[in-house]
């Protein structure tokens, strides 16, 4: 049997995992605050608020659509590496 070379999973740490909670409450934070002390009107304000919030919801759709077509192009990478390996072994052991 050939050894696998699939990439161990990787796992952020803590750290990074609390630098992007904290750099999106920031980012958050200014965003509000800019938009709260913008000389418009209330309905400028609620124009850029909405986009604001429709622009971090899109990022997120995307982010998690590329990751999810990562994942289900390694998980086919692998069923194909699995056959390949199981034609293989009878092709090998001349049961084919």
């Amino acid at each position: 049997m050939l050894p696998s070379t699939a990439p161990t999973p990787f796992r952020n740490s803590s750290a990074w995992t609390a630098f992007t909670y904290i750099n999106f409450a920031v980012a958050s934070l200014m965003m509000g605050g800019g938009i709260w002390f913008m000389e418009a009107s209330f309905t400028a304000k609620g124009f850029y608020a909405m986009a604001a919030l429709m622009l971090v919801s899109s990022t997120i759709i995307l982010t998690k659509s590329l990751r999810d077509n990562e994942e289900a192009q390694r998980f086919h990478n692998k069923l194909e590496e699995a056959r390949t390996e199981k034609l293989l072994m009878e092709v090998g052991s001349g049961k084919a």
